[in-house]
This record gives C-alpha cells, structure tokens and sequence, in this order.
C-alpha cells in the first residue's frame, strides 16, 4: 500500500520551483523586465578614465538621470588602436513633460535614433567632470555644447546608439599647452638672443664713440648759449613791454580826445551846415534866375550881332557881355555840384 502524498512536501516544492524561476529571469535575462524604464548607451570616451567607475552618476545639468553599468577596453587589432566604450544607462523617469508625466520612451531603434540625432544637432554632448578634487571620482555630464563638434567612433557596440562625446575641461587646457609650448619650440629663442645681444653692443659703441661725445659737448654748448640769449631777451624785454603799455594808454587817451572832439565838431558845424544849406538854397534860386536872364540876354545880343557890324565898340561890349554870362553860367553849375564850397571854400 502506497504511503499517502504530504500536502506540505508539494507546497514547498512548488514555492521553490517559483523561486528559482524568478531568479533564472533574473540571471539570465538581465534584469530587463524589472528594467523597462530604462535605457542604454554607449559612450566611447578618447580621455582618460581613470577615477571613472562603474556606478558612477550619470548627471544632466546638475540633475541625476542615470549611472554608468559598463566599462570596458576594446583593441582594434589592425591599427592597435583602443577603444574605452562607457556604457551609460538613462532612467526615463528622470524626465517630465509640461503636465508632470514621464515621456514616453520608443523601443523602435530607428526611432530612438532619430532622436539622438536631433538632440545631437542641438549640440548635445557627453563629457567627464570631476566629482570632488579630494577623491579624483569622474562622472558623466551631459549639456548643451553647439560650438564643439561632436566626436564619434562609429564603432558597433553590443547594438547601443552611440552618444558623442567632447574632450574634457583637463584635456582641453593641456591640448592647448601643448599647442602653445610648439609654437615657442619654433621661435628662434637662440637667434633672438644674439640678435638682441649684438644690438646692446652696437648701442654701447654709439654711445662710446667720438662723435656722440662732441655732439654732446656741442649740444650743451648751444644750451648754454641759448640760455643767455634769454637772459639778455628777459632783460630787455621788460622796459620795452612798460613803453609799450605807455603808448598803449597815450593812445587810448588820444582817441577818448579825437572822440570828443568829433562829437563837438558834430554839435558845433549842425548850425553851420543849415545856414549853409538856406544859403545854398537862395543862391541856388538866384543862380536859376540869373542863367534865364542871361539866356535872355544871350538871345539879344546873338540878335544884336546881326545888327551890328564886326568893328563897332558895341559889339565888343556885347562880347564882353557875353563872356560875363558864361562865367555865371560855371559859377552857378560848381556852386550846384560843391554847395559846401559857399561855407569851407574851394577846393574843401
């Protein structure tokens, strides 16, 4: 008779089953399917890794966003070239949309990849930074880099998209050292030395030489001079500028005097010049009267003339006449023109 199945012997054995199950999924399939927020990247670094470990945070500005979970040393056996492949995994999580919620993550590759590139185009770059000086611990820092170009291996790395990386803050300062320290090496240093050398000895010799000497003999000669012949010029100078402030008030004196007498002479000649003016006036009127006469007499003797023969006393009277009125006749046109000339005289 067979012995009766323990229901305690069948429970067991099923919980075990159950876990060694779980922890076959968990060995052998990576821990992908607790995994699914997750995902992977390769980074393939040219600088040094050292103080890089595995754990190590993966930040994006300043904010954790992953950790590194490989890294490894590959060897291109054709150029012996090697190769630092970082592989960095990125908790989607860690990134929100405007409403809060995580954004959605697409397993297609292709897909993924069109992402990376266009984030890449915006000048996304991996880089390590030091963690803390006292340790010399690296992370992974991933920011926005436009004006660097990104670096890529294209190399095949378990079927990760590859991220582009640029040289760190270190690398950088001592690539430029490097850069700085060649274009010294090829500065002729030695050649400039003894050119510079040669040019002290040359001015050492000018200034020993016999021509510099006399040059400043005769330079502090006609300094010497130079400075007497001002002296005599301060010396001389002071009585000339006093006479010359002398005239300067005398003529200023003089000319306050021909003002006023100006301004006399004005006041004064105002009377005279209306009497004249009345004068003028009269005479003018007189003058006017006289020339009709003598118009008139002109006539009569022109007629008398004819009248009279060539000989006879009367006709020389009547010339006589006749000159007398072209005297008046002048008299009366200067007096017209040089009406002043009845006051001051002619030829004033």
């Amino acid at each position: 008779m067979s012995k009766p199945v323990n229901p305690m012997a069948i429970g067991g054995f099923t919980v075990g089953a159950l876990v060694l199950l779980v922890a076959g999924l968990l060995m052998f399939g990576g821990g992908q399917i607790f995994n699914a927020d997750k995902v992977r990247f390769v980074v393939f670094f040219d600088s040094s890794l050292n103080g890089l470990e595995v754990g190590a945070p993966v930040k994006m500005q300043g904010v954790k966003i992953g950790m590194v979970t490989d890294i490894r040393l590959e060897i291109d056996p054709k150029t012996a070239k090697v190769y630092k492949p970082v592989v960095v995994e990125i908790d989607r999580k860690s990134f929100v949309g405007l409403q809060g919620r995580p954004e959605e993550i697409s397993g297609d590759r292709k897909r993924q990849q069109e992402n990376v590139d266009r984030l890449v185009s915006e000048g996304f770059r991996a880089r390590l930074e030091m963690q803390s000086l006292l340790t010399g611990l690296l992370f992974v820092d991933f920011a926005m880099y436009p004006d660097k170009p990104a670096q890529y291996t294209r190399l095949d790395y378990e079927g990760l998209i590859e991220l582009p990386c640029i040289p760190t803050t270190v690398d950088e300062i001592r690539s430029t050292a490097e850069e700085l320290m060649e274009k010294l090496r090829s500065v002729p240093l030695d050649k400039m030395v003894a050119d510079f050398s040669a040019t002290l000895g040359e001015i050492r010799n000018l200034l020993a030489s016999k021509e510099i000497k006399q040059s400043n003999a005769a330079l502090a000669k006609t300094l010497q001079e130079m400075e007497k012949t001002m002296g005599t010029l301060n010396r001389n100078l002071e009585p000339l500028l006093s006479e010359s402030k002398a005239t300067i008030t005398s003529a200023n004196a003089l000319m306050q005097d021909s003002r006023s007498m100006l301004n006399d002479t004005r006041r004064d000649v105002k009377p005279v010049l209306a009497g004249a003016e009345k004068a003028v006036s009269a005479a003018a009127a007189a003058l006017d009267t006289a020339n009709v006469t003598l118009q008139k007499a002109q006539s009569a003797i022109v007629t008398v003339e004819d009248s009279v023969g060539t000989d006879s006393a009367l006709n020389e009277t009547l010339l006589a006449l006749k000159d007398a009125a072209r005297s008046t006749k002048n008299l009366a046109d200067y007096l017209e023109r040089h009406p002043e000339s009845l006051v001051f005289g002619k030829g004033h």
